[in-house]
């Protein structure tokens, strides 16, 4: 059998070996690892020839590896009218030249509600995000653009907005942060089975049940205080419930990708690997 999910890492894995190096060679020591998934980190810039996002491409065809970009961390939807062409043209540049290398999900970080409430703020940034999905779709490009749910409640980007934006524009879809779920609230909650179970229920409820099935998530220990998220932590250093969170994806027959981005990815990847063809009872 199959896993419904491929494991993996956001960024290349710590352990890469510096030949032939660069994305290339993250996409082969990935397989190599035993992993089948790996997230392209180009969140300082995009700044990727065609021809090395060529290469990239043929990389993860040739090694079995799914591949999707992390977009620059200066993305903003709810920018200023003067700041958002930038932060739409950072968005765009991630989304072209990751469609070039192969990648099928584009994640990137909502933003800031700037001290507004949510209802106030999602108006707006739906409908500039249409529009990006719009320009893409235009040009023949399918990537799928996933928002990030975010670890600090001042953040855009709790499950309720993610979810929001997807159901109102095809072609958008939340990249579900566990770890930042779970650090959000701050005070411990969100870590066990029937609080997950919650968040499944309502994630096909609202995009369908077959959205369970193409799930893009980030996951790792994590350290927060009553604001939310602090830092990320190795699974094994923190109080996440990595059992319990498995349990209900499995009982929603959930399937996608899932990428640790802990200060030990790979290890950390490879547990969560186990963990999962324990529970799932797949191989």
């Amino acid at each position: 059998m199959t896993s419904s999910f491929r494991f993996g890492t956001v960024g290349s894995p710590i352990s890469s070996p510096k030949r032939p190096g660069g994305s290339v060679g993250a996409v082969m020591h990935t397989r190599a690892l035993g992993l089948g998934a790996m997230e392209l980190g180009w969140v300082r810039s995009v700044r990727v020839s065609e021809a090395t996002c060529e290469a990239i491409k043929l990389a993860g065809e040739e090694n079995d590896v799914l591949l999707s970009v992390h977009a620059p961390y200066y993305i903003n939807i709810n920018a200023e009218e003067d700041e958002w062409p930038k932060s739409r043209q950072r968005l765009m540049d991630a989304a072209h030249f990751g469609n070039l290398a192969g990648a099928t999900e584009i994640i990137f970080h909502p933003g800031s509600y700037f001290g507004a409430p949510p209802e106030d703020v999602l108006p707006n940034a739906i409908k500039r995000l249409a529009g990006c999905v719009e320009e893409l779709r235009d040009a023949g490009n399918p990537v799928t653009l996933r928002p990030e749910t975010m670890g600090k409640s001042a953040m855009l980007g709790s499950l309720a907005d993610t979810l929001e934006i997807s159901r109102q524009i095809p072609g958008v879809q939340p990249c579900l942060d566990f770890a930042h779920l779970h650090a959000r609230p701050g005070d411990g909650t969100m870590n066990s089975y029937d609080e997950w179970c919650q968040v499944l229920e309502e994630y096909g409820r609202l995009l369908g049940e077959d959205s369970l099935k193409t799930l893009s998530c980030h996951l790792s220990g994590i350290e927060y205080t009553e604001k939310g998220e602090k830092n990320h932590l190795p699974i094994a250093d923190s109080d996440f419930n990595l059992e319990a969170l498995f349990e209900a994806l499995c009982e929603f027959g959930a399937a996608g990708r899932i990428l640790c981005e802990s200060p030990v990815m790979e290890e950390d990847a490879l547990v969560f690997q186990e963990t999962w063809a324990k529970i799932s009872g797949e191989r």
